[in-house]
């Protein structure tokens, strides 16, 4: 607190020993007899570091508060803190009440004990609370704060307010997801977004060590780079603002603003491979958009996509070993950091296939597979045409239930963009990554380096000019691959609808919040 020139401090009646140490230096700094404006600034910074440096006391001599991952650790037994959270269960015995406390650091509860004397009035299951005391050991081993002192800081009425969670109770998800607000509360679904959190930084971490760099490629963009058509038209809302824009001649609304369409992004590969061929290998991982009008279990209007280009990559083998590399890694590291977490959403703690190799089947021995299992399938499938959900599991499961590569696939069921195999222009270089739960999880290919060839191959529509130049200076082959980052988490964690590994999912006839 300051009052003119002078910084008073609070200090804990415990510390009183400092306060003859800020005698002793209020003398020496002059305070007593001339009270200088620098001997009050010098004493304020004395008196700012002692604080600082007292155990667990900050400058307004309040304990620090602690996360409850850091309360739980062993060695801090005996140490005063102050922790934040919310009441998660509420326990009363004969003379005292625990309380599980959580504040999303951690899937672990920090039981508090209070006497029952010292309850707050409106401490209830939900409301939010601090409380500061002792750590020490409970007789189970774990680490549990005696508090002296625990204070509601907002009050949840289960019952009156209508929270539609209680405790000790168990709801399935489609009851959950009615509460996209609120979802984050349950135990489950923030053991979920610590996961998220989790995989995010280690997918940055993988790439990094393997000499991939960051690229932010746009979210607004004039292509279409899958060609399907499925994307987003974005123009503003303003008609007085269109109107002062619009120059002569133009008549469709959406290109007054840029010049031309604008889209919501489907994918940043094409940029990238602009990116590539100046920096080798480079990655992309941000939300991307598709217009598809599908509420099935495996599709959103709006996920994050992680796609990596590598320049220099002419085989589609040299694709499969990077992509098989980063899907281990990712999962090893998800399971060595996230085990709680893991284990609090249900997730297998080891999936057998971490340590198989990936299958890999070209498109016909794919259909020879499900040819000679016709009576297995409730649609047969005949050369030529796409694979369905039914399809791809059922090669996921015929491989043992360890993921498979298909590659090779004929050049009429791809983009543009992907290179004709050498030894069959019939087929494209591409490749899709088929995972238990999902079905097709990632998509590559080895892109077309040839000018002549791409240009014959370019869709009529929009202006590919910038991206045939691309191969006319310096050029190099390139391969590269995008995946799903939700559809990872489902197959990773077991989690049926995609719905549920994101906080706010959007879908057809849903946007909601």
């Amino acid at each position: 607190m300051e009052y003119g020139y002078m910084t008073f401090f609070t200090i804990p009646p415990r510390h009183d020993s400092i306060l003859n140490v800020l005698c002793v230096q209020a003398s020496s700094f002059g305070i007593a007899s001339s009270g200088s404006k620098r001997a009050a600034r010098m004493l304020s910074r004395y008196v700012g570091r002692l604080c600082l440096l007292t155990r667990g006391v900050s400058k307004c001599g309040v304990h620090k508060c602690s996360t409850i991952s850091d309360a739980t650790l062993t060695e801090v037994v005996g140490k005063r803190t102050k922790i934040q959270g919310w009441v998660r269960a509420l326990r009363n015995m004969k003379d005292n009440i625990f309380i599980d406390v959580s504040d999303g650091s951690t899937c672990e509860m920090l039981q508090v004990v209070i006497p029952k004397s010292a309850k707050p009035t409106s401490l209830t299951y939900g409301c939010s609370v601090t409380a500061e005391g002792e750590l020490a050991l409970a007789p189970n081993g774990r680490t549990e704060l005696r508090a002296t002192d625990v204070r509601v800081v907002g009050a949840c009425n289960v019952l009156k307010d209508n929270y539609p969670f209680a405790p000790r109770k168990q709801y399935d998800q489609d009851y959950i997801r009615q509460f996209l607000h609120l979802r984050p509360r349950t135990r489950s679904f923030a053991s979920l977004l610590r996961l998220r959190d989790l995989a995010s930084a280690v997918i940055g971490d993988h790439l990094r060590e393997r000499g991939f760099i960051n690229v932010h490629t746009p979210i607004l963009t004039s292509n279409d780079c899958e060609g399907g058509g499925e994307v987003f038209l974005v123009k503003p809302c303003s008609e007085e603002m269109l109107r002062s824009m619009k120059k002569e001649g133009q008549f469709d609304e959406s290109e007054i603003f840029f010049g031309n369409a604008a889209y919501l992004t489907v994918s940043g590969q094409l940029h990238l491979e602009a990116v590539a061929r100046a920096l080798t290998k480079v990655y992309t991982f941000g939300p991307t958009f598709r217009a598809e009008n599908s509420k099935s279990r495996l599709h959103l209007s709006e996920f994050y996509m992680l796609e990596a280009e590598i320049a220099f990559v002419a085989r589609v083998e040299q694709l499969i070993e990077e992509i098989e590399l980063l899907v281990k890694e990712i999962t090893r590291r998800m399971i060595d950091k996230g085990a709680a977490d893991m284990h609090s959403v249900g997730a297998d703690p080891e999936p057998r296939w971490l340590n198989e190799r990936f299958g890999c089947f070209t498109y016909e021995e794919a259909l020879r597979v499900l040819s000679d299992h016709a009576s297995h399938l409730e649609r047969p499938i005949k050369y030529g045409e796409p694979l369905s959900k039914e399809h791809e599991l059922f090669l996921v499961q015929h491989n043992g239930g360890v993921p498979v590569f298909l590659i090779n696939w004929p050049k009429e069921m791809k983009s543009f963009y992907m290179k004709e195999c050498a030894d069959d222009p019939s087929k494209v270089a591409a490749l899709d990554l088929l995972a238990p739960e999902v079905g097709e999880l990632v998509g590559g290919s080895v892109r077309e380096d040839d000018y002549g060839t791409l240009e014959r191959k370019l869709p009529p529509a929009g202006d590919f000019s910038w991206y045939l130049d691309l191969r006319k200076y310096g050029n190099v082959p390139t391969a590269g691959y995008g995946m799903g980052f939700e559809r990872f988490l489902q197959s990773v964690l077991g989690i049926s609808n995609i719905k549920d590994t994101l906080p706010f999912p959007r879908w057809p006839h849903n946007c909601n919040l």
